[in-house]
């Protein structure tokens, strides 16, 4: 499990932790951490142009040691101070006593092999500042490592409020913050590193499912287990004139662990002609036999809120999905209070905008976006329901705040009827017995890794190819090594010359 801290928790850790160790000890573990990382991307550190581009405070500090340690080995080190009168003392010293220099030269930043971003830190908010901003929009010619977080990135949400140093590398000390693993923030952070600080930490608001614990949250039949005590899902979807969203629903439910699927609606000939194992009825969720969760809303049209409204009324958790979140957007959160089970609503920016603004809350798709973390707790807590916010970075929140973001994924997986088999297979391991924000991220988690497997080395899918590929995805994630464990970018490969000193 990847672990993600505000930098209120981390500042707080961090005094902590200084407090039992000599003045600048702390700085200096993360400077010899920053510093390894970088000689690992170099081809070689001896003669290698290192340009360190330094704001004021701890940040342009770390970034000026680390510049020191790799000047000592032999590289051209050269600091770009963007605030001369406010650099960090000791470490601009110890890169001078390491034989670096200091340059107002902005083309250093064009020349470099490796860039260090010690512009802003965890403390930065808002855009870069006047004197840092051109730098986003240079070409460059080497990698860029940041230091803790890309600088114009939010660290405590992902946000970019305006030019922001794309980073190939971000070098992260202490924890990771949830800036660096949520989008837009995560596209600038590139390959995120951790350097350990021993710092002791609270509880993580925000964390990201990895390969084992994914695995360990999938549902496996006991020997005395038949379909019942597996569980039964429940799915209200599709329409005369959306009849596919209903057979994808009920396939991504078929493949998510329990043990059958119950549907009603008018789709009933088309989902058997494709899954003669379902049982169906078109009566509605009130008189549709007993289950353990139920999905509504996938392509439900004029029947949504009828639907929405019998399935409410039982006492096993509900998925809201596609048309019934647009109903519930209408009725508002009332028609949610005081269920004895819980619900999980599952929107994308577009209908996550439009329950915003049932509970008065004004956000349009794009800023719903840019700021997903803030939504989807905007969202969980206004529902009092947890919230799974689907998008490039999918966010799965509580009402009490804890999120869990989703590291699995691709591009392709914006198709039509993508978001039908989520349903389904959320729904699916909902009636198995896990709580809904177990079962929304390691659907997220499975759905992205199904997508991945599907699209290959980057083609075209159809939500058919996807529900396909769930099989063989649950295969591998449950019966491969964790070293198979995706990750969002692999870092550039190293070809070495000869060693440096």
């Amino acid at each position: 499990m990847r672990h993600a801290h505000t930098v209120e928790q981390v500042r707080s850790a961090e005094a902590a932790r200084t407090a039992g160790l000599p003045e600048g000890a702390l700085m200096q573990r993360a400077a010899a951490g920053l510093a390894a990382v970088c000689a690992e991307l170099l081809p070689r550190v001896y003669a290698s142009r290192v340009l360190v581009l330094a704001g004021s405070g701890d940040n342009g500090g770390d970034a000026l040691y680390a510049g020191a340690r790799l000047a000592r080995r032999g590289a051209r080190v050269e600091a770009l101070l963007l605030d001369p009168a406010k650099a960090h003392a000791g470490g601009l010293a110890a890169l001078l006593a390491a034989g670096g220099r200091t340059t107002a030269d902005p083309d250093a930043f064009t020349r470099a092999d490796l860039v260090l971003d010690g512009v802003v830190g965890i403390g930065g908010r808002g855009p870069l500042r006047p004197a840092a901003a051109p730098f986003a929009a240079l070409p460059r010619r080497g990698r860029v490592v940041a230091v803790d977080v890309p600088s114009g990135v939010d660290p405590d949400s992902g946000e970019v409020a305006g030019p922001a140093l794309r980073a190939d590398v971000t070098v992260c000390f202490g924890t990771h913050k949830p800036g660096l693993l949520i989008d837009p923030g995560a596209r600038y952070a590139g390959v995120v590193h951790l350097v350990d600080l021993g710092l002791d930490l609270p509880p993580a608001p925000v964390e990201s499912l990895q390969h084992a614990d994914a695995a360990a949250l999938l549902p496996a039949p006991g020997a005395e287990s038949d379909k019942y005590r597996r569980g039964v899902v429940g799915v209200a979807a599709g329409s005369a004139r959306y009849p596919g969203a209903a057979v994808l629903a009920v396939t991504g439910a078929l493949y998510g662990g329990a043990g059958a699927v119950r549907y009603t609606g008018h789709a009933a000939a088309e989902v058997v002609r494709r899954h003669p194992e379902t049982l169906v009825t078109e009566d509605g969720p009130a008189r549709a036999g007993r289950v353990q969760s139920w999905v509504v809303g996938p392509g439900g049209g004029q029947d949504a809120e009828r639907a929405l409204r019998e399935a409410l009324d039982t006492e096993v958790p509900v998925l809201v999905d596609a048309d019934a979140l647009t109903e519930l957007a209408r009725l508002g959160p009332s028609v949610l209070a005081g269920r004895p089970a819980p619900v999980l609503l599952t929107p994308h920016a577009g209908e996550a905008a439009r329950l915003l603004a049932g509970v008065d809350e004004s956000a349009d798709a794009e800023q719903v976006a840019a700021g997903r973390l803030r939504a989807a707790r905007l969202l969980a807590a206004r529902y009092r329901a947890t919230v799974l916010l689907k998008g490039s970075t999918t966010v799965v929140a509580d009402p009490d705040g804890r999120a869990r973001v989703n590291s699995t994924g691709t591009g392709w997986l914006g198709t039509a009827g993508s978001g039908d088999v989520l349903s389904g297979l959320t729904g699916s391991l909902l009636a198995t017995g896990l709580a809904p924000l177990d079962a929304g991220s390691a659907a997220a988690y499975l759905h992205g890794l199904a997508g991945r497997r599907a699209a290959g080395p980057g083609a075209p899918i159809t939500a058919v190819d996807l529900a396909d590929a769930l099989h063989p995805a649950w295969a591998s994630l449950v019966g491969q090594p964790a070293d198979e464990e995706p990750r969002r970018a692999p870092a550039a490969p190293r070809t070495r010359r000869r060693p440096g000193p």
